[in-house]
């Protein structure tokens, strides 16, 4: 049984993480057969080991998994040994990567996806089919939500009812206790504006009325029943969700993932002559790298008019 002081230490961290450090020690342990405390150079023979098996960002998640652990068992931290910073920038040479990133949803597939859904919803209803109803309208505001809010898939999974306030016609207020950059969980509120068409408000409002939900999580499951699980949906189910709804609307779901939504908000507000500093603001960017990480940069490979083609 977890004592008091094990139960807050648990909570300062987050469920994710903690899975993927235990992961990644394991791996060190079992499936590399390293022995722990470690060394530097058995750290660093880790990494030649997986070197271009592995992406630099998982290789750089087993090394936090390490130096945590060492750390939490006061023991000196072998990832920050010169050896391992040197291997660690030689893989970065010998093996580089390009980063990969989820196709940004245009608007343009975001009204196709969202009107799909909405014809949906209006057979649903014709036919009495609950089920059809509520899985449209859930994926409907899911989708909006995500899109409007730029909120990342285990944000969306982590809405509370009790945590939103709705003001028809303006807008309304979600809270998050804690996100994946509120490092201290000092928590943070949002704003979702009302919008004549594509309204993530009017949007939440027919998927709370259909569900039925006073309290708890806003996105919750669906079984073959048609009967709402109490619990929140998994953060991996955003994008078979999303891809659904845009293979129904006849855009090629499989090229996005539940980062489209918020690149995709990016995007938009970047073309629609959003500020960086409005839009990191928004969003909730920290630095301006992580903003343009998300913004298409789209060169325009044009000679200038005046400059004319000359035929060899």
């Amino acid at each position: 049984m977890l004592s008091e002081l094990d139960r807050y230490i648990a909570a300062g961290t987050r469920d994710n993480t903690r899975r993927s450090y235990q992961a990644a020690v394991e791996h060190f342990e079992v499936s590399w057969g390293g022995f722990l405390p470690a060394t530097s150079t058995a750290v660093a023979d880790y990494l030649v080991a997986y070197a271009g098996k592995l992406s630099l960002n998982t290789l750089r998640l087993r090394l936090a998994a390490l130096a945590q652990w060492h750390l939490s068992q006061g023991f000196l931290d072998p990832t920050k040994s010169p050896v391992v910073k040197q291997v660690l920038k030689g893989i970065r040479t010998l093996h580089p990567q390009q980063e990969k990133q989820a196709e940004p949803l245009q608007l343009l597939a975001l009204e196709r996806c969202i009107g799909w859904l909405e014809k949906e919803a209006e057979v649903a209803l014709i036919a009495q089919d609950h089920k059809r109803l509520l899985r449209s309208r859930r994926d409907r505001a899911l989708i909006l939500l995500g899109f409007w809010r730029a909120f990342r898939s285990e944000e969306l999974c982590r809405l509370e009812v009790e945590f939103i306030q709705v003001k028809r016609g303006e807008g309304m207020r979600i809270f998050l206790p804690w996100s994946k950059g509120d490092r201290d969980s000092n928590g943070a509120t949002y704003a979702a504006p009302a919008l004549e068409r594509l309204c993530p408000v009017e949007a939440y409002n027919d998927w709370i009325s259909t569900a039925g939900i006073a309290k708890g999580p806003v996105f919750r499951g669906i079984d073959r029943w048609g009967r709402l699980s109490d619990q929140a949906l998994h953060p991996y189910s955003v994008a078979p969700i999303l891809r659904e709804a845009l293979a129904g609307a006849g855009v090629a779901g499989e090229l996005y993932s539940s980062h489209s939504l918020r690149r995709g908000f990016a995007n938009w507000a970047s073309q629609s002559g959003w500020d960086q500093k409005s839009l990191m603001s928004y969003v909730g960017w920290k630095d301006s790298k992580s903003a343009l990480r998300y913004v298409d940069a789209r060169m325009e490979f044009q000679l200038p008019p005046a400059t004319p083609l000359i035929a060899e």
